[in-house]
């Protein structure tokens, strides 16, 4: 079933052919956006600025000991961008670690800070800053935590938020008045041991959004190396673990289906995790990227059940065939040719897996040189978005030690379309340069200018806010998803874009990276396009609504057709 239908936006509206429903109300960030391009060229640098101390976020990682002496203290922390107020613009929430018990650290602090470090909310107050709204939010959790994913789950168009860490997960319900409330035992969400990584995916597609939490090992604090100069003991010294699913049962509560689904028949060592439809059959899929273990692939059989693939797909090893230590998945369609191929940092080259269709994924990562650029560093939080609006999508990667404190610049592949790339670190900012032991990162356009942003955070240092400010930049345009009898985010959906002879397609997507979640609407840059002829979004029911020439260089809201 094909819905044509037109959006308003702030100062433009478009006008339809045949209309299946009432044209959906204006972006509630329609105060906020910005006006068009004034350059739709395609030649401006990409460079960002430190804007941390300007946007007033001061947030500081805690690995919770006086030196880095642990796996646990090792793995690092990451954030989400979340419209939690809807405002319109994206507020952060970053997670954090802290002092445990004296038993959990090699190097436990002396004493105690007070307060001890905890997670951060910072609103996005629409003029470049932020406040702390952490305590009136009530987003201090007692616990060690790793990571955050976000996702709407009960459908009442208020983003909610599930932090995991060591020992704990926490389900936070958006009450709506800028308020959350720890509902976990109400929810139904139990998860022994450390978790870590999650996303939110619709695997039945019965209109909520159900969860996948990775667990990475089993923790042993008591365990030590024998010698003091082999450091810490690494992933492959504790035994896996298994990853948990949990079936949203549509009133607020959740059943672990981790056995019944197949999952749970696979123990791994999970950093990073992330879900899509890699083979365009409607039905989302998740990787999960493993330490020191291979990769899974878990395709969605459309039965309530997965089978993992990852090694029939190619997607389960690194180059040379080798389990390499996995951190950060992003799949997105780096050739316009409407599949998604798929993007993950590592320990060593990291993987940049061209989509073939029935073959599988193949390794493009030496043949377009970031392979090479990338062997000297470990690579961690990282984001696939034009960031030049030029039509063609970039990477940027953090860098940091992955035993030691070891701190390393970072690095931005400029794309030339086609797949190909073109190292441009250097002259995008002295802010890439600062060399930090960086661990999860999470993008959004903060301050909606049209230019993706990023916020990185750093192993037990300052985190730092990314600022675009690249000129010279070509059009783009953001969609905000609002479902109707699919999930109310939109998670699922496939969006395509057409202009002319150029197509660009995403999907809407939870969790991606490293312990991360970026902003939840979906960024298209456009190069120097004249117009967008349609929008066809492909809602996860399996209806298809079109947009008929939407505004450029606007945020726009696309309600799925009641």
């Amino acid at each position: 079933m094909t819905i044509r239908s037109c959006v308003l936006f702030s100062v433009v509206s478009t006008a339809c052919g045949l209309t299946a429903q009432t044209a959906p109300q204006a972006s509630p960030a329609a105060a906020h956006q910005a006006p068009a391009a004034t350059v739709a060229g395609t030649s401006g640098k990409i460079r960002f600025e430190d804007a941390s101390d300007k946007a007033g976020i001061r947030f500081t990682h805690s690995f919770g000991s006086r030196q880095l002496g642990s796996l646990l203290e090792g793995t690092g922390a990451g954030c989400v961008w979340i419209d939690y107020n809807n405002s319109g613009l994206p507020s952060l929430y970053v997670v954090n670690g802290r002092p445990l018990d004296d038993a959990i650290h090699p190097y436990p602090l002396k004493e105690k800070p007070n307060p001890l470090p905890h997670n951060h909310l910072y609103r996005n107050d629409g003029n470049g800053h932020f406040t702390d709204v952490t305590e009136q939010a009530g987003l201090n959790p007692d616990m060690y935590a790793v990571a955050v994913t976000a996702a709407d789950y009960d459908n009442d168009g208020f983003e909610d938020l599930l932090v995991t860490g060591y020992g704990k997960v926490v389900l936070y319900h958006n009450d709506g008045n800028g308020h959350f409330t720890d509902v976990t035992a109400k929810g139904g969400i139990k998860v022994n041991g450390w978790s870590i990584s999650s996303t939110w995916l619709d695997y039945d597609k019965d209109g909520c959004t159900d969860l996948f939490v990775g667990r990475y090992v089993k923790f042993d604090p008591k365990y030590r190396n024998f010698y003091a100069a082999d450091n810490y003991p690494g992933p492959l010294d504790y035994a896996g673990e298994t990853n948990m699913l949990f079936h949203n049962n549509c009133n607020g509560t959740f059943t672990d289906v981790s056995d019944k689904s197949g999952i749970s028949a696979f123990v791994g060592r999970t950093m990073g995790v992330t879900a899509a439809d890699f083979d365009n059959d409607g039905w989302d899929d998740i990787y999960v990227a493993n330490d020191r273990t291979e990769n899974f692939l878990f395709h969605n059989k459309h039965d309530g059940t997965f089978e993992e693939i990852a090694n029939d797909t190619g997607t389960a090893f690194g180059q040379n065939g080798e389990a390499t230590s996995s951190m950060g998945p992003v799949f997105t369609d780096f050739e316009g040719r409407g599949v998604l191929d798929l993007w993950v940092t590592d320990g060593h080259y990291n993987r940049f897996l061209h989509n073939t269709g029935s073959q599988g994924f193949e390794d493009g990562g030496a043949s377009n040189g970031i392979s090479q650029a990338n062997a000297q560093y470990v690579s961690w939080g990282t984001g696939v978005y034009d960031f030049d609006n030029d039509g063609n999508p970039d990477i940027l990667i953090f860098h940091g030690g992955l035993i030691h404190l070891i701190p390393q610049e970072h690095t931005l592949f400029r794309g030339l379309g086609k797949g190909n790339f073109e190292d441009v670190s250097e002259q995008a900012g002295d802010v890439l340069s600062v060399r930090t032991v960086a661990r999860g990162a999470c993008f959004a356009d903060y301050d909606n200018d049209g230019k993706v942003d990023a916020f990185l955070v750093n192993l037990g240092a300052s985190g730092t806010l990314l600022h675009n400010v690249s000129a010279d930049t070509g059009h783009w345009i953001a969609v905000k998803l609002v479902g109707s009898k699919s999930n109310r985010d939109g998670i699922g959906a496939r969006l395509e874009v057409a202009a002319g002879n150029k197509r660009w397609t995403a999907e809407r997507v939870a969790a991606t990276g490293y312990l991360s979640q970026d902003d939840a609407r979906v960024h298209f840059g456009l190069g120097a396009v004249a117009a967008v002829d349609k929008i066809t979004i492909h809602w996860p029911d399996g209806r298809e609504q079109i947009v008929e020439k939407p505004a450029l260089d606007h945020v726009i809201t696309v309600e799925e057709p009641k």
